[in-house]
């Protein structure tokens, strides 16, 4: 019997994960990865046998039992199994389940934490989510939820005090600002959308409630920050200047340092 262990793969930059990551991806008889796992993460794998079992467009190539089947079979014939996730396995990653099952078969698991992209992504746009003159917490959460489960329900997230980090946003920016804005926010929040935080394609766009609905949709993955910790750094841009004040104020971060 062998053991899985739930990687988390970060951002997509390597040197974001962690030491153990790092080690188990060299170490693992079988990998299966998610989408979002970069081709520069997975030139780390040693082994051959890596299985892209991801979701693409909404379009699964496997359903989450079928997963669940695959992780407890290879683990009977595999010393060390590996689960790779983007970000952080246990944040939004469906790691509950893939838990459950591996615990019904009497499998031994073990989750490797990774840079979740709520992180990644503050850390793109040079933002504190917790800046102590505008937060007192984050709230990390998701635009879409699974099907059959309830509406997100926004009046008990929004607070005047918490910075909103927004998985998945989609889209559609029109539908969710109007739906944070019906919730109590007020329309000259400030807001941050992130793409491909961490990576040397990540792009970062300022606006505010009012505004973001202006912004075309940036590449997945992406997500938004709203709250007053979302103003661009002082002394990083000029808000006014840029336009902040009056519309979208957009520009691109190149390759980190």
């Amino acid at each position: 019997m062998g053991k899985v262990f739930l990687v988390g793969a970060g951002p997509g930059d390597p040197e974001l994960l962690t030491l153990r990551a790092a080690r188990l991806l060299q170490e693992a008889q079988i990998v299966l990865h998610d989408a979002l796992v970069s081709a520069e993460i997975l030139t780390m794998v040693r082994t051959t046998r890596v299985i892209d079992i991801g979701k693409r467009c909404g379009a699964k190539l496997l359903t989450q039992e079928e997963i669940n089947s695959l992780l407890v079979a290879y683990a009977s014939e595999c010393e060390v199994v590996v689960r790779l996730k983007g970000g952080d396995p246990a944040i939004f990653g469906r790691a509950g389940e893939e838990i459950e099952a591996l615990l019904d078969a009497n499998i031994p698991f073990e989750i490797v934490p990774g840079v979740t992209s709520a992180i990644a992504g503050a850390a793109a746009a040079g933002l504190s989510l917790t800046d102590r003159r505008f937060a007192a917490s984050v709230v990390f959460t998701t635009a879409h939820r699974g099907r059959n489960a309830e509406a997100v329900a926004w009046d008990k997230l929004v607070t005047s005090h918490s910075t909103l980090a927004i998985y998945m946003p989609g889209r559609d920016y029109q539908k969710l600002t109007g739906q944070l804005c019906d919730a109590g926010l007020a329309p000259s929040t400030p807001c941050a959308v992130i793409s491909h935080a961490g990576r040397p394609t990540q792009q970062v766009r300022w606006s505010d409630l009012t505004s973001v609905s202006l912004l075309e949709s940036l590449p997945a993955p992406s997500l938004v920050i709203v709250g007053e910790c979302a103003r661009p750094p002082h002394g990083l841009q000029n808000p006014v200047r840029h336009g902040f004040a009056s519309g979208v104020v957009d520009f691109t971060i190149g390759e980190p340092i």
